[in-house]
């Protein structure tokens, strides 16, 4: 019922229009308008169908995805899409919706790939990448994940070239309760030789090391990490990517790898703006799997990829498994329990709201959890979450009394005065929370019944 709620409280979160255009809102944003007109006409042609194949291969192409790459993925859609069962199935636009989202995920890699673990600990990881990609705060986030599963990291500070990299990853490394690994005036490899022995006798599981990064590729960046790679021989080679470098981040995946063999991609920055491309092409191009992105600029903001979970985004279908794991590990069970048993008989007041909202804001940025519910993130282009809108919610909240909490229905016009008073809000703000607050008790409404009778809502998109 976690995400039943946050379902539910999805009206009271204010928003308002916003020209920024997050990773693959556009494409999204584009393939479902395809979509849509494909439904519009009942039954499909071959020619209908080649018409939205145009369709899709411009809006890849826009969205900065390898042309080969689409050419390739398009190919693939037709052979399948114009065949019988497909154009004289009952519902043949969303049969080619589910060929669109199962060539989406093999494009993606098919299956969430793992990182490697050492037979005998410590599991070396070996982070690379160029200057300013986000290597170093990967390698913190990483290690933060890893802290949160029972494991002991260790960070190591590889890049003895950089001006306060090693600061840098002190600073980062004391944020999230990571012990990290520094030599002065060592040089690289020696560096990570010495942090092996350390984690061996100190009993970390893990070691990361955070090394140095170019502006570009050069040879004695290469030569640094292949005497790395020779003189700790790495678990995993992860080369951190910034996604908001389009096609530029596919082209120095593939050098890198020619170089060093990777095991995997990480891709930053996929909260930023980019179009996505990069996403889309890099495990085409390169052959090696993505296996974590950067959804924020916090220390929790990395996530593991999952193929599915991303082409059902980009299709507009949502991401719940992935809602639901950030649920899991940010809410309260207790809680959890308590606030079903409410939402079931009907008690959710203004306590458990704000309970509940200081509980989501712990899930990340709340536009991105919006965005994985499915059928709302298509309702919320252009739209973001407006904190300083949050923060007057909350003090609208907090200005009431335990009892105008429990229960709203007492709040006068003269409670209401006294209410905006003390939280630097208009009444006009208090009535409109009130108004949102009561559709959102009707959505918990119809939430419980669907699922004491067993039904689930109609999304837009077949799953």
């Amino acid at each position: 019922m976690a995400l039943g709620a946050i379902i539910a409280t999805a009206p009271l979160v204010p928003c308002f229009p916003d020209r920024t255009t997050l990773m693959f809102e556009s494409l999204t944003e584009k393939l479902q308008a395809v979509f849509k007109r494909m439904r519009g006409r009942g039954s499909l042609t071959e020619r209908d169908v080649d018409e939205a194949l145009r369709e899709i291969r411009l809006s890849l192409l826009e969205a900065d995805v390898n042309f080969r790459v689409v050419k390739d993925f398009v190919a693939r859609l037709r052979e399948r899409a114009v065949g019988q069962d497909v154009l004289q199935s009952l519902s043949p636009t969303q049969q080619v919706i589910k060929i669109v989202n199962e060539q989406l995920v093999e494009l993606l890699g098919g299956e969430a790939a793992k990182m490697a673990v050492a037979p005998k600990p410590p599991t070396i990881v070996m982070l690379v990448g160029l200057q300013g990609c986000g290597k170093t705060t990967t390698a913190a986030k990483l290690s933060a994940t890893l802290r949160k599963q029972g494991r002991s990291p260790l960070l190591v500070a590889a890049d003895v070239k950089r001006p306060a990299a090693v600061e840098q990853l002190q600073a980062l490394g004391g944020q999230v309760g990571v012990p990290v690994f520094a030599a002065d005036g060592r040089d690289a490899v020696a560096v990570c030789k010495d942090s092996v022995s350390v984690a061996q006798s100190k009993g970390h599981d893990y070691v990361l090391l955070d090394t140095a990064g170019r502006l570009h590729i050069d040879e004695e960046l290469m030569d640094e990490l292949k005497r790395i790679k020779a003189s700790v021989s790495p678990d995993e080679i992860l080369l951190v990517v910034d996604a908001m470098t389009g096609q530029d981040a596919v082209n120095v995946a593939q050098q890198f790898d020619d170089a060093l063999n990777i095991d995997g991609v990480a891709l930053t920055k996929l909260d930023g703006d980019a179009r996505g491309g990069a996403a889309l092409s890099v495990r085409a191009v390169t052959g090696k799997p993505i296996k974590f992105v950067g959804t924020s600029e916090k220390m929790d903001g990395l996530e593991a990829f999952h193929p599915d979970r991303m082409a059902s985004r980009i299709l507009g279908m949502g991401d719940v498994l992935s809602l639901i794991e950030r649920a899991e590990a940010a809410l309260d069970e207790d809680k959890a329990k308590e606030l079903e048993r409410k939402l079931r008989e009907n008690e959710f007041n203004f306590e458990d709201y704000l309970d509940q909202l200081q509980q989501m804001r712990k899930m990340g940025p709340l536009d991105q959890l919006l965005g994985m519910i499915p059928g709302l993130g298509a309702k919320l282009q252009d739209v973001k979450v407006d904190e300083a809108e949050l923060r007057k919610v909350e003090a609208i909240i907090r200005s009431m009394t335990p009892e105008e909490r429990q229960t709203p229905s007492i709040l006068n016009g003269s409670r209401k005065r006294r209410i905006a008073a003390g939280s630097g809000a208009t009444t006009q703000d208090i009535n409109r929370l009130l108004k949102q607050f009561e559709e959102a008790k009707k959505m918990i409404r119809t939430l419980s019944g669907m699922e004491k009778s067993g039904r689930r809502p109609a999304w837009p998109f077949p799953t």
